[in-house]
């Protein structure tokens, strides 16, 4: 198997490993809706603000808010449009997390995982701004505090 169909496989395999029912998910996935996910079990996942995310970017453009978020987390982020954006983390960073702009679904949370190949900007659903390079490969829980508390400092900077 090819490199690049090997790690597609593994992301697949380890995002499907919080259902107890990996069919559903894949059915959900090729009907082009998103699979409702567990958290806490392979990732926890900060809910950040879409107008905090955007602060921070500088800009709503789907392309360079992808870009600002690759640079500055490192990580996987789902885009759910018009809505929040959520950075997958370190399963038990909800245990640890501090920052007042987001909260952390941990276990017992689900949340909506695109297909891990839908990575093109939609209007209405769910994508991947920032793709699953490899398995276990997250953002980093201080990076997202820090893009959210530079966000905040923007957006409050100018709403005044």
């Amino acid at each position: 198997m090819h490199a690049k169909a090997q790690t597609a496989s593994a992301i697949d395999q380890w995002l499907t490993s919080s259902s107890p029912h990996p069919a559903v998910v894949h059915e959900a996935w090729q009907s082009g809706r998103p699979a409702m996910l567990r958290t806490g079990r392979a990732y926890d996942a900060v809910k950040m603000p879409l107008t905090l995310v955007h602060a921070a970017a500088g800009s709503s453009a789907p392309d360079v808010v992808a870009s600002v978020l690759a640079e500055a987390l490192d990580g996987p982020v789902i885009c759910h449009p018009n809505a929040w954006y959520y950075a997958l983390v370190p399963r038990g960073t909800c245990e640890t997390w501090r920052a007042a702009e987001a909260v952390v679904r941990g276990p017992g949370a689900w949340l909506g995982i695109p297909r891990p190949d839908r990575t093109d900007p939609t209007p209405v659903t769910p994508y991947w701004a920032v793709p699953l390079e490899d398995v276990g490969k997250l953002c980093a829980p201080d990076a997202v505090a820090e893009l959210l508390r530079v966000g905040r400092t923007w957006f409050e900077g100018t709403a005044r």
